[in-house]
């Protein structure tokens, strides 16, 4: 007997089933007291289709498909077939005598590659133990909650301990990488794509199986584990999601039945150029029931925490990298893609009446408004949106000379003219350290010291500022050397001190972002931040405060960009009494010179700043020191 109801073909044809990966792919069944797999593939444009695999020896006349009526939908029970059977699909098309072997896009698993067959995998079975992680995760991801985030890509992060350096697969790597992100203090880990993918220098972001966690680290109940894992240690797990493109392999998605099925037909809309991919076609009922069930599957099959969502801008926009006549313009002669905001809206719709502790990210690189806004007042409805106009200025900034910094102070503070128009992420990611751009610590001018010093400054600013923040795996320590996907980070490096200085400073931050509310409770508010003094463009000084709701006490920062130490730099605060000095990205511990101000400063009646009473401080070089008021 079929899975698929007539409700269920009903749901498909219009594009509203959300669990589709409840119907379609291979399914461990059992007809006619037969044990075997149900088949269900969606290829509307084939005159026939079969299921080839190693138990019929990958011929295409040994189980022949059913058509479900006139539903595109082909069905077949082949007996004998059970878990870890490799399979395609052998479709011949309609179209021009098309003959080809597919994948299967809802594939639940896939064989390793360079090998391209989709693997018969039964995800029941796993016996979890993250419930109370989940009973507490939506407390943990609110706009109020600190969420600092642990970029990763598995493969690079770190490799056995043989000679061969071989991958850690996904057990290996759970209490080691849980361990690491929990020392460091982060909330939570976040994945470049685990999707199966067939090049490795892709790096996840040109995904095959949309349902099949890679199995170059193991199986799928294996990544369960991993995810538990952190779960358990009471980490988030964030995964990389690339809906907006997908690659030209033949066993892939593209021309799967001899037409354009989920991509659009035409070029100037189908194809990525920048990639040379294609592009999904937003507006199918099909590709609605494929992408926004792929978003639900993750969360419902893996427990996954959150969802960021890759090239966003790429999806909105029907121009993008594409030059006058190279693009179609929509019905009202606009270059949105409205069928692509259609349907990011529909996904977010559906994660959060699904599962409304679960969070998502926008990859957005453009001024489209209210990327984080609901829905219901048009917004796209993510929760978050990185901040790259944010992550621009500042490595621009810090990569110019200390001496010429006075001249582009705005580039420090122009944020805070737009930082509450959407609920922002401040990320340096792994997009800022790849092809030629160095790492983090090499784009930092100055001799070594300096250096380190000027990202330790940055971070300093980073962690202080509204918004959530991100870090990508190796900048944590100071790696030297650009991120490569080919081998592990320099975890050698962490026999220096100024690397395992940078390293501490990193997880200071972390535990007092954190620990302080004033630094996170109202990162998306603009209650949360107001300037003391921005305007300090001469010593490539600023300072602010930071709030949180009362009676959480307030946080003084001030930022030094000069190498050059300020003795008796004045400070205005609303409050007098005791400021307690909690960060000093100075001191020794971090690599620093150990200027500072013994612990904390008294307040003098002495208006600056337009406050009633100031500071008399040190200001350390290139250092960021933060004070809180207590009492």
């Amino acid at each position: 007997m079929s899975l698929l109801t007539d409700f269920d073909l009903h749901l498909l044809a219009e594009g509203t089933h959300t669990r589709a990966y409840e119907k379609l792919g291979a399914r461990l069944a059992e007809q006619d007291g037969l044990k075997g797999t149900r088949f269900a593939v969606w290829a509307p444009n084939a005159r026939a289709v079969s299921v080839i695999g190693d138990f019929n020896g990958w011929s295409a006349n040994a189980a022949p498909m059913q058509p479900r009526g006139n539903s595109g939908i082909w069905e077949k029970f082949v007996a004998g077939v059970g878990q870890e059977a490799a399979y395609k699909y052998a479709i011949a098309s309609k179209v021009d005598d098309y003959h080809v072997a597919k994948a299967d896009p809802y594939g639940f698993a896939a064989e390793r590659t360079p090998k391209t067959a989709s693997i018969v995998c039964d995800l029941a079975g796993y016996h979890w133990g993250d419930q109370e992680w989940l009973g507490h995760r939506r407390g943990a991801q609110t706009l109020g909650s600190p969420i600092s985030i642990y970029e990763v890509h598995l493969g690079s992060w770190m490799r056995g301990d043989g000679p061969e350096k071989a991958w850690l697969s996904y057990r290996e790597a759970a209490p080691r990488l849980g361990d690491y992100a929990v020392e460091m203090g982060y909330t939570h880990v976040e994945l470049l794509p685990i999707a199966e993918h067939p090049f490795d220098g892709s790096w996840g972001y040109q995904t095959i199986g949309y349902y099949a966690p890679t199995s170059r680290f193991g199986s799928p109940h294996d990544f369960m584990a991993l995810v538990d894992a952190l779960h358990q240690r009471g980490l988030g797990v964030i995964l990389d999601w690339v809906p907006a493109h997908f690659p030209r392999d033949e066993h892939g998605l593209g021309y799967f039945d001899g037409a354009h099925l989920y991509e659009y037909a035409d070029p100037r809309k189908g194809i990525h150029q920048d990639w040379n991919t294609f592009i999904f076609n937003f507006g199918r009922p099909g590709v609605a029931n494929f992408l926004i069930s792929n978003a639900l599957f993750w969360l419902d099959k893996y427990h996954v925490d959150g969802l960021r969502v890759d090239a966003v801008a790429s999806m909105l926009y029907l121009d993008y990298s594409r030059k006058a006549g190279e693009w179609v313009p929509n019905e009202y002669g606009g270059r949105e893609n409205l069928e692509a905001v259609s349907l990011i809206r529909r996904v977010n719709e559906r994660v959060h009446a699904e599962y409304p502790d679960v969070i998502t990210f926008a990859e957005e690189s453009t001024a489209w408004p209210q990327v984080s806004r609901p829905t219901s007042v048009g917004g796209l409805g993510f929760d978050y949106k990185w901040d790259l106009g944010w992550m621009h200025d500042s490595l621009a900034y810090m990569a110019t000379g200390p001496a010429e910094r006075k001249n582009h102070q705005n580039q420090l503070t122009f944020r805070m003219l737009y930082a509450f128009s959407e609920n922002y992420i401040l990320p340096l990611s792994h997009d800022e350290v790849v092809y030629g751009k160095r790492s983090l610590l090499n784009k930092m001018p100055g001799d070594p010291w300096q250096k380190f010093a000027n990202l330790r400054v940055l971070f300093g600013y980073m962690f202080t500022q509204p918004g959530k923040k991100l870090l990508f795996m190796g900048d944590d320590f100071a790696q030297w050397k650009e991120w490569n996907h080919d081998s592990e980070l320099d975890w050698s490096l962490l026999n220096e001190p100024e690397h395992q200085g940078i390293k501490r400073w990193v997880r200071d931050l972390n535990t007092a972002y954190r620990g302080e509310r004033a630094l996170h409770e109202l990162d998306c508010e603009p209650e949360g931040f107001s300037w003391v003094d921005c305007n300090d463009a001469s010593q490539s000084v600023v300072c602010f405060l930071r709030k949180g709701r009362p009676p959480s006490p307030l946080i003084l920062v001030v930022c030094n960009f000069t190498p050059v130490p300020r003795h008796n730099y004045r400070v205005g605060v609303p409050l007098s009494g005791h400021w307690t000095e909690i960060l000093n990205g100075d001191a020794p511990l971090y690599g620093g010179s150990g200027q500072g101000n013994i612990g904390g400063l008294n307040t003098t009646p002495v208006a600056w700043h337009n406050h009633p009473q100031s500071l008399n401080m040190t200001l350390p070089p290139l250092a960021m020191i933060a004070f809180r008021k207590d009492g």
